[in-house]
């Protein structure tokens, strides 16, 4: 055992849902020796060196940053020796190989926003909201060579209201996988926490959480009017869903729907110009609420009707 506030920790994260984890770590009083984070990289219509949110508040705090460009260079490799660390975290990071996790006695431990194994991968929060989930998670757990597959450390079910969107959640879940990665550290420095395969969680079909593309976000009206609002709930405020209007991109941050009968051709829309626009899909009508017109700015529906002519 470790008493906690001498295990040296090397912290390994990108953008801002990390810094919630790492946050909390230096509050509680954790010895935070270094962070791993991208490459500053530039940004902006002025095409700025920009630099992550990790590193940004490292520097704040007068943590050392390093911020190699591959990960198995034999000179990252040895700055990160340098620093002896007991264990490293990882949060919102790239895969590492082998030769930096396998690296601190105590191992690499990883935050991953779901309730593993399910939503293993790239964008678990997006995936629960799309399809349907009421309920999702942190979970904290032991790096291993396939991706999120390593033993359960810790979890902590957060659910999902119906008002949520992807915005909303990431914020619940960054707070709550901070607070739960200061407990993880904690029973691993005391010798208190009891690992758990994931193969002894959970019997159920696994669902996935793979990186979203652009194909992934546009909107299918044939589609029941639920699982439509729950795409779009589940991709605001980034990247947002869309659907193709007057030959434009029309992204949807926002919308509400009313299961009808079908009297509409399934696409088309309705409106009266003043205060509802909508479209028809397979079992009712979706009622958007906020929206952005390709070249437009982003915009409650009311002033997109003031300006609408059809």
């Amino acid at each position: 055992m470790i008493p906690f506030q001498q295990l040296r920790i090397v912290f390994f994260g990108t953008p801002g849902f990390a810094v919630g984890s790492l946050s909390s770590l230096v509050q509680s009083g954790a010895n935070v020796v270094a962070v791993v984070t991208a490459p500053d990289k530039p940004a902006g219509r002025g095409q700025q060196m920009h630099s992550s949110a990790v590193k940004q508040f490292a520097m704040q705090q007068g943590i050392p940053v390093l911020q190699p460009l591959k990960l198995k260079d034999p000179s990252f490799i040895d700055d990160l020796a340098s620093y002896k660390a007991d264990l490293h975290i990882v949060v919102a990071f790239r895969m590492l190989p082998v030769a930096v996790w396998d690296m601190p006695p105590l191992g690499t431990v990883n935050v991953h926003a779901s309730l593993l194994p399910q939503y293993r991968g790239a964008a678990p929060i997006n995936w629960a909201i799309i399809n349907g989930e009421t309920e999702t998670g942190v979970t904290t757990f032991r790096l291993k060579h396939e991706i999120d597959t390593g033993n359960i450390l810790l979890q902590k079910t957060v659910p999902i209201l119906p008002e949520d969107n992807a915005g909303t959640l990431h914020d619940k879940l960054m707070d709550a996988g901070a607070e739960l990665l200061v407990s993880t550290v904690k029973g691993l420095a005391d010798g208190t926490l009891t690992e758990v395969p994931q193969a002894d969680v959970t019997d159920a079909i696994l669902r996935h959480a793979p990186k979203i593309f652009k194909d992934d976000t546009l909107i299918h009206w044939q589609q029941p009017v639920k699982a439509i609002n729950d795409l779009i709930r589940g991709l605001s405020p980034n990247p947002a869903a869309y659907t193709l209007f007057d030959d434009r991109s029309m992204k949807i941050y926002q919308a509400h729907y009313e299961p009808a009968p079908a009297t509409q051709e399934i696409g088309t829309h309705d409106t009266d110009h003043k205060t509802y626009f909508r479209f028809a899909a397979a079992d009712g009508w979706i009622y958007i609420d906020e929206l952005q017109m390709e070249g437009k700015k982003r915009m409650s529906i009311v002033d997109f009707l003031r300006g609408f002519r059809a």
